[in-house]
This record gives structure tokens, sequence and C-alpha cells, in this order.
């Protein structure tokens, strides 16, 4: 084999390999795509307090129903995916699996850590939790420590803003939203030695200068409340997600992701 060979294939099997996170600085090719790939969102994943209330019980999905929701995802033959997957895809038309699905779960409760992080790993699926990073500082109980953010997020799981102390975006000044925004994305760059890209606005509400923040903080999506699995390069900002609810049953779930 000539020298010169062997050296190129030497350098071509030590080169790192390309991932979704690999593109998040490469910019947008220009072309416009829309995308279907549902969002779940989630909230609450434990057994129902017994005082709960109507807004309590429609964001608690109970353990067992959680497991069969996801043994209906790996049954019907769907592939988690990242955001950072999802923002390649649409930015640069980077290939997705069959049947992709993004698994979303908002404000950062203990039980993400207790009840959907075994449960994740145990089907070989992956999610993004959005954590109100305030709450960690505080040690809230309620609510998962640093610790156990580190520990998800070494296991692969994407840990994301979702504001320091999860109040009311609309209406606020430039200063403000800094705080929230940048201060929880700073927070768990801290602590989990990833730069955080993607972001989930408090209850879906944003407004003219919130969208002005997320572009000048470069976040590379952001979701909302708003409902749907169709997913646009335009859009990135406040892509809308399939709210999953208490009461959803595995064939309602089923429903949902088979309707156009």
């Amino acid at each position: 084999m000539p020298k010169f060979l062997a050296i190129l294939i030497l350098l071509l099997t030590f080169l790192p390999t390309t991932s979704a996170s690999d593109t998040l600085d490469q910019p947008w090719d220009g072309t416009l795509r829309r995308i279907r790939v549902p969002i779940l969102m989630y909230h609450y994943v434990s057994d129902l307090p017994h005082d709960a209330d109507d807004i309590r019980k429609g964001l608690t999905v109970i353990p067992p129903l959680f497991q069969s929701h996801m043994q209906y995802l790996k049954d019907a033959g769907f592939t988690t995916i990242s955001l950072y997957d999802l923002n390649a895809a649409l930015t640069l038309g980077t290939p997705l699996p069959p049947k992709p699905i993004v698994l979303t779960f908002d404000d950062g409760y203990r039980d993400a850590y207790i009840n959907v992080f075994p449960i994740l790993q145990q089907y070989g699926f992956t999610g993004t939790f959005f954590i109100i990073t305030a709450r960690a500082d505080a040690n809230d109980p309620v609510y998962v420590s640093w610790q156990q953010i580190k520990e998800m997020s070494d296991a692969g799981m994407s840990m994301e803003p979702h504001t320091k102390d999860h109040l009311d975006l609309r209406e606020r000044d430039h200063d403000f939203l800094i705080y929230q925004m940048q201060g929880s994305i700073e927070s768990l760059a801290a602590f989990t030695g990833h730069n955080p890209r993607m972001f989930s606005y408090p209850v879906g509400h944003y407004d003219a200068a919130v969208l002005t923040v997320t572009d000048e903080l470069n976040l590379s999506i952001a979701v909302s409340t708003a409902n749907g699995v169709l997913q646009t390069t335009s859009g990135r900002h406040y892509l809308p997600r399939v709210r999953v609810l208490g009461n959803m049953s595995v064939a309602a779930l089923a429903s949902v992701l088979r309707a156009p």
C-alpha cells in the first residue's frame, strides 16, 4: 500500500463523527422545510396527591399509564429524537429516522428523575427536560436537584432552560428577559457542561420582545404550548406540541399520533 494512502486511512479513522449537535453553528441552508414530528408535552408523571385539583389532575400522568405510553411508542416503531436532531433536519435537511418523536417534560419536577428517567432508559428512549433553574438553586424537594440534572444529562437526556422562576415573559423589559432566559441557560451550562440551545416559554406565552431575546441568545429552537405536529423552519422559535393530559389513554395517544 502506498505510504500516502496508509496515512490518509489513518487520519480518516480518527476523524470525529458528525452529530446533530455539531450542526448547531452551521448556518441555515436557506431551504424552508415542513416536517411532521410530534413533540409530546408531559408535566407530572406521578401518583395524584389526595387533594389534587382539576389543574393538577390534568397535568398528571400516573406512572403505569406513562409506561404504557412508552410501550406503545416502542411497539408502534417510533424513534425518539432530540430537539437538536429536529433543528438539524429543519435547517440543513439532515435525515431523521422513520416515525421520529420528541418527548418533552416541562418544569423539572422531582418525578422526572424518580419515575420518567428510569422508564426512558428501560426503553432506550431520550427526553428533553425543561428546567426551572431557581428551583434547583433552592434545592426545592419538589423539583430535580442539580446532582440529578447532571446525572440525567450525562446519561444522554437534554436538560434545557424553562427560565429561572417560571414567570410570564410577556410585557417585560429587556433586562428582566435576559435575567430569566440567559440566567437559566448559564446555570444549566455550569452544572451540565453543555451549552443549552433549546427553550420552553413558561405556560407557552411569548411576545415580540421575547422573540427578540430568543434571537439575541442564539437559541436554536423554542417550544410553545400551541397544538400541532407539523414543524417548520420559519417557526423554530415557537414550535407546537401535543399536550398529554392525565386521562389520555394509550388509544387516545395513538389516535392523536395517527392524525394528519
